[in-house]
Parts: structure tokens; sequence; C-alpha cells
């Protein structure tokens, strides 16, 4: 391979061609750029002024086409600069007619607009809407989590929330598949507190759905977890001859966690243990595996001793 061998002279004369070349490409590129195009861009709608005493559904998507007058810069930057930055369309007018001209609202759009471009067509211009009577509906707020606790720590009592029940408006068909609205998704980590804040609900995927309140007062009851053991006394269940039946022993060892609040006033009285007669009527059981079929909410049993107790039965 040849080396071309340059004299010091013709190597500063290369090295001035070349910064030449790229000022002069970074002046025409900087001109091209100034000047005024027109280009296309998709933009979301966002309607507001929703009338009150129809409730409607959009006939096409809830993007639009956009054509857009501005200079070099922004159409080279508009992936950027016209991402979550909607087109405000008023639906006042459904009040008395069934579509839309966004062109005849164009002024008010591109007076509110907070980039220095002028939108000179939407394509589709005209938005077409179904309607149906609006109906009012509560159900009840559904709360979403993701929670990560602190080692220890959990959840103590139930949710309070409020209010716990919102009111949604639409069409019948809609509102009648329905049964609860969530709300935005509640994240902690390691959670080691009670929480307490405000939770916006999720907004209506449909154009026709109103909700009210937009959000909600959530309170997470957080505590730390402990165990204890109490000795709870066992009952015989599914006894249906009434037999007179002793069993070995009468107490067992229940081994269970509680919030560290709960903790003093935990007693016998809160928890029920079983054992089922029907395992040696029908099984042929020899001894029976105890149950504990009721306890405080919130609370696990984590061991039971003896897990299985012995019964004599007296015909």
């Amino acid at each position: 391979m040849a080396i071309i061998k340059l004299s010091a002279i013709e190597r500063r004369r290369l090295s001035v061609f070349v910064t030449c070349l790229v000022f002069a490409v970074f002046a025409w590129l900087f001109t091209a750029l100034s000047n005024t195009y027109k280009f296309t861009i998709r933009q979301i709608i966002n309607y507001k002024n929703l009338p009150q005493k129809r409730a409607f559904y959009p006939l096409q998507a809830d993007t639009v086409s956009a054509i857009v007058q501005g200079t070099g810069w922004q159409m080279l930057f508009s992936k950027v600069d016209y991402n979550n930055k909607p087109i405000n369309v008023d639906l006042h007018t459904l009040e008395t007619k069934n579509f839309i001209v966004i062109s005849q609202q164009l002024k008010q759009i591109n007076a509110k607009k907070d980039l220095n471009h002028e939108i000179i067509a939407l394509n589709p211009d005209t938005l077409f809407f179904d309607f149906s009577n609006r109906i009012i509906k509560r159900v009840p707020v559904e709360v979403v989590s993701d929670i990560q606790y602190q080692k220890q720590f959990s959840q103590s009592n139930d949710l309070m929330i409020k209010p716990r029940y919102v009111t949604i408006s639409g069409p019948a068909e809609v509102l009648a598949k329905i049964t609860s609205w969530k709300t935005d998704t509640v994240k902690l980590q390691n959670a080691n507190e009670d929480f307490i804040g405000r939770i916006a609900l999720q907004k209506p995927k449909e154009g026709n759905l109103a909700v009210i309140p937009r959000a909600v007062t959530l309170t997470i009851p957080v505590d730390e977890y402990t165990e204890k053991t109490l000795e709870i006394p066992v009952k015989v269940i599914n006894n249906q001859r009434y037999y007179d039946i002793k069993v070995f022993p009468q107490k067992v060892k229940v081994t269970f966690t509680t919030s560290l609040t709960d903790y003093p006033e935990m007693n016998e009285d809160d928890f029920e243990a079983v054992a089922d007669l029907d395992l040696w009527r029908h099984n042929g059981y020899n001894t029976l595996p105890v149950k504990v079929t009721r306890m405080p909410s919130y609370s696990k049993v984590t061991k039971i001793e003896p897990q299985v107790i012995d019964f004599i039965i007296k015909k």
C-alpha cells in the first residue's frame, strides 16, 4: 500500500482546506435548517368541555396526522418536541350535533401550543361520534399496589379509602361491565410505617366515560410483626351421632405472627382449633389432624403442637 508523504506546507494547506470544508458544511446545514418547511407529525387528541347530557363514543382513533409549518430544526426534533403534547379539541358543540370539525378550532389550538410552530391542517379533519343515553353508577375503589415491606414488617389492618366509592357516568352497555374502579399503582420499597397519601384513579380508556372524584386518600396500616404462642382448646366437629369423645391432649400450642400493637390483646378466644370426626368415620383415621379455622385478620399460624391428637369414643 502506497503511503503519500506530504511536506509541512502541503499538510498545512490540507488542514486549512478541511477546516474550511467543515465550516462550509455547517453553514449550509444551519441555513437549510433555518428555512420554513411543511411536515407531518402524529398527535394525540385530548377532549375538553365534554357534553353533560349526552354520552359519546369516538368513531376514530385518538390520534390525528397534523401538517405542521415550522423550521428545519423543528422538523429535525419533531419526534422529541411533540411527544406528550396533545391537541385539545373542544366538544361543547356535541350537545346539538354528532361531529366536530377540527379546522374550525385551529386558531385556538395554535394559540395554546407552547412551541413556535403552526398547525395548518389535520387529517382527519372531521371527528364523528356515536351517542347513547348517559347513566350514573357507583362502584367501589380497587387499590392496585406493589409494596415491598422491610423485614418483619407487613400490613396490619384493612386499607382505609376515602371515599370508598366513586361515581362513573357513561353509556349503559359500558357501565354494565364495570364492577370497580382501580387506582394508579401504589409503589413502596422497604415500607416500615403507616402510609397516608393521595392516590390518583386510573383514567378512563373510553372518551365517553367520566369518573368523580379523580383521586382518593389511602391509608395503609403498617406494623412490625413478631411471634406469639397460645394454648387453644380443640373442638371436635361433625359429631353427628353425639358420641362421648375424649381427645388427648385437650389443648394444642398454636404459634402465630401478630403485630406488636395487637400482641398484648391476643388470647385464646380469638382462635378456634378443630378436629374433624368425619376423618375417622369415613376414612378410618386413628388420630385426627388439628386445623385452626378462626384467627384474627393479618395473623398467620406458623406452627401447631401437636399437629395430630388422639381420641377415645364412648358409645
